[in-house]
């Protein structure tokens, strides 16, 4: 039981990584769900990977690195936008464009500087042993605010997931509320970096919420498991870190993800064996089968 629990009980500096790291799980999920939904997890990479050069140039500055993520999110979504409208190139084209772009960018910078080279794994890959205070209270205003933003556009989110059409035909802007799905999708990866780093914040957007789709029906179901796996990630992540000197945001993902292809093979599992029974079924009752198809 020491193993499991006793740890989080004598170390102060890793009870304050597990709030942080609940924070961000449950943020995620939220944000995750309509990623999933929604098939944004392309643009979600492209602006996880796309706010590296800000925090470069901030960090350079010796301003807030969030601040400079949060510059640069708001310059690729501009940028997007401009290759979108003006050039007449499909949507994907201008975030691949963007993305290769500023990553790109992101790594010249930090090359470029004796002093960042050390910093870009910290950036890639997140630094959740120094968290504080005032990263918690940021991360937990964040998780208000995605919170808020769901509650309040829980409908034209939903339409945004089925048909875009549905959307408009019911009173809403479906443009509108793209916008705002795209910037709670940018609040939580700037928001999530600190913890879990650019590198690897869309494994906790998309593993934790695809794991809920596969056994949720309704939005609020998937938007609770993904939250218990997210959580439930942080925790064994934060173990396997601290027990066997691993990093501690690489192991929170990797958790997700296993945790996910589980779930994946339960499922598939159970779907075999429903087959298999509805199947034999169909044999030991051919008429009441000919009576179904009629």
């Amino acid at each position: 039981m020491n193993f499991l629990f006793g740890v989080f009980a004598h170390d102060q500096q890793l009870r304050l990584e597990l709030i942080a790291g609940l924070f961000v799980a449950i943020t995620c999920a939220i944000t995750g769900t309509f990623v999933v939904l929604r098939g944004l997890s392309f643009i979600g990479d492209a602006l996880a990977h796309g706010v590296l050069p800000g925090i470069a140039v901030a960090m350079l500055l010796g301003v807030s690195g969030m601040l400079g993520a949060i510059v640069s999110a708001v310059l690729m979504m501009s940028g997007v936008g401009i290759v979108n409208r003006r050039l007449r190139l499909s949507g994907d084209t201008a975030i691949g464009l963007l993305f290769v772009g500023m990553l790109s960018l992101g790594v010249l910078i930090t090359s470029r500087s004796a002093s960042l080279v050390g910093d870009l794994e910290e950036i890639l890959f997140g630094d959740i042993a120094h968290v504080d205070w005032s990263t918690i209270g940021i991360q937990f205003i964040a998780l208000v605010c995605v919170a808020l933003t769901f509650t309040i556009c829980r409908r034209p989110f939903l339409l945004l997931s089925v048909d875009e059409g549905l959307v408009n035909t019911s009173g809403f802007s479906a443009k509108f509320f793209h916008n705002v799905m795209m910037a709670m999708v940018a609040a939580t990866v700037i928001v999530s970096f600190q913890t879990v780093g650019t590198l690897l914040v869309m494994g906790m957007l998309i593993a934790p919420a695809a794991t809920g789709a596969l056994f949720a029906r309704r939005i609020s179901s998937m938007i609770m498991i993904a939250a218990l796996v997210g959580s439930l990630s942080v925790y064994i992540g934060l173990l396997a870190s601290y027990h066997y000197d691993l990093a501690a945001g690489a192991s929170i993902v990797l958790t997700a993800v296993i945790l996910f292809a589980l779930s994946a093979i339960i499922t598939e599992t159970r779907k075999s064996l429903s087959r298999r029974h509805e199947d034999d079924d169909d044999h030991e009752h051919p008429h009441a089968h000919g009576h179904v198809h009629i």
